[in-house]
């Protein structure tokens, strides 16, 4: 994918309410508008990088891209899982990402379980993926530091 690193940022959204309920595993929904200006290239599928809330530290992440085949969705999403432990929710708040890497296509699954154990895999090839150098590098990225517009979809 020519499309990567791929930076963006909006306000987090209420999403479908199941990533914690369900999962287990909270995720930060962007808005349509971010969703739907993604390049054409990038494809469906699950994806690692980097994440702040506003202006704050940047953290590790998992993102999927796409129409969560298990849940059947009619709008594709990006629904950002950031590797830290909120206190509290932050919808409102302009999550910045930047994502680095492709994980795995998108696929449906026979059972929650299964689910929850694929997202758990990503997770921790994630973390490994982002601690190689041409990923570690992004962290200290300006974008992460940069004045914040509300919304951005870039190159860089």
């Amino acid at each position: 994918m020519r499309s990567l690193p791929y930076f963006c940022r909006g306000p987090v959204v209420r999403g479908f309410g199941r990533g914690s309920k369900q999962l287990g595993i909270p995720t930060a929904n962007f808005p349509e508008e971010v969703v739907d200006n993604l390049p054409a290239d990038v494809s469906t599928g699950i994806y690692y990088g980097w994440a702040s809330v506003e202006s704050g530290d940047v953290h590790k992440m998992v993102m999927s891209i796409g129409w969560n085949p298990y849940y059947k969705n009619k709008k594709k999403s990006m629904e950002t899982h950031i590797i830290h432990t909120f206190k509290e929710d932050f919808y409102g708040e302009i999550l910045n990402v930047a994502i680095t890497g492709y994980l795995r296509p998108e696929k449906n699954f026979d059972s929650l379980e299964s689910l929850i154990s694929a997202i758990q895999g990503d997770i921790e090839e994630a973390k490994k993926q982002l601690d190689l150098p041409e990923h570690l590098n992004l962290k200290e990225d300006s974008f992460f530091q940069a004045p914040k517009s509300k919304i951005l979809n870039d190159h860089h």
